[in-house]
């Protein structure tokens, strides 16, 4: 990776992704792509280029393409679970048209490409504990939909032109950085704003519901490992699984209250996010990527738990 395309920088991976490539890649030029409205700020903004891109603007995407010399495009671009289920019209447009754009651009100008998935590509039919890497998908969700097409799509462009497309499937994703926009598993991220807070928690998702689940900086790490890895040693390509841990609600509230041990919820279980969390796996079999590309996670539960509390108590300024 030379020169660095992240379109949806100011999202919840892109805004930690893009400063992450920037530091550790320093010879490199990573440009924050965003779309109007939600434009970059503070370091995003000063600490490289920023353009406006947006992958339903084919002609938009090719000219930063060409001005900057892109052989490498992170393609965050999508609405999260719950949102696409209120605009599925939109989300196909943006997660499928979007990624046409980028594949037809990355064919001709000869850019690896990578497009995250996610457990949402799983769907009632799948298999549940231990979800293999290659087995039924058959999602219930337009945003599920929208993935398992775009790993397929992507497939189609690695094999039928060439071009070096990658990814991983995204367990639900925990940040004290950027807050959630719509995901099903967000309550593992606001539950840490009302434990701080002192606040009491309302849980969307019903007790017992088991996901995946990943803390912020080891999906970072996948995002950049899978893009170096030596393709030779690939079976798979889009999409591997990747873990981290596995629990449901009770299980994180009594991880906080080992540190926070005031932390008050009750259930308001909201039946759009249940009945999608309901068809997702309980935890996913990550072998192949693990064998393939040698992925390994460093934060199990109490890990993620403490080093959040830590940060967020930081970013809130609240006094432990």
């Amino acid at each position: 990776m030379k020169n660095i395309l992240v379109i949806g920088s100011t999202g919840q991976i892109g805004s930690e992704l893009t400063m992450k490539l920037r530091r550790e890649v320093p010879e490199s030029t990573v440009v924050a792509g965003y779309i109007p409205g939600f434009e970059p700020k503070g370091e995003l903004l000063t600490s490289g280029p920023a353009e406006v891109a947006d992958v339903c603007n084919r002609q938009q995407l090719a000219d930063i393409v060409e001005k900057y010399g892109i052989d490498t495009i992170y393609n965050l671009a999508a609405l999260l679970s719950a949102t696409a289920e209120k605009y599925p019209l939109k989300a196909w447009d943006i997660q499928m048209n979007g990624l046409l754009n980028i594949l037809e651009i990355a064919r001709e100008k000869h850019c690896a490409v990578f497009t995250p998935s996610s457990i949402g590509s799983f769907g009632p039919s799948t298999p549940h504990d231990n979800t293999p890497q290659d087995t039924i998908q058959r999602p219930t969700s337009m945003y599920g939909v929208t993935k398992v097409a775009t790993e397929l799509l992507s497939d189609y462009y690695n094999t039928k032109y060439g071009v070096d497309t990658r990814s991983v499937r995204f367990p639900g994703l925990i940040s004290y950085t950027t807050l959630p926009g719509g995901g099903t598993t967000d309550y593992a991220v606001e539950v840490f704003y009302a434990a701080v807070k002192g606040e009491e928690f309302v849980c969307p998702i019903a007790p017992g519901t088991y996901m995946d689940m990943m803390y912020m900086p080891d999906a970072l790490q996948a995002a950049v490992d899978i893009m170096n890895a030596d393709p030779k040693c690939f079976k798979h390509r889009n999409s591997f699984n990747i873990a981290a841990m596995s629990f449901e609600p009770e299980e994180i509230f009594a991880a906080i209250r080992k540190y926070i041990p005031g932390l008050k919820v009750r259930y308001e279980v909201d039946p759009v996010r249940q009945k999608i969390a309901d068809s997702w796996p309980n935890k996913m079999d990550d072998t192949c990527a693990r064998e393939e590309w040698g992925w390994c996670e460093k934060y199990g539960l109490d890990e993620m738990v403490r080093d959040m509390i830590a940060n967020l108590r930081i970013k809130l300024g609240i006094a432990e």
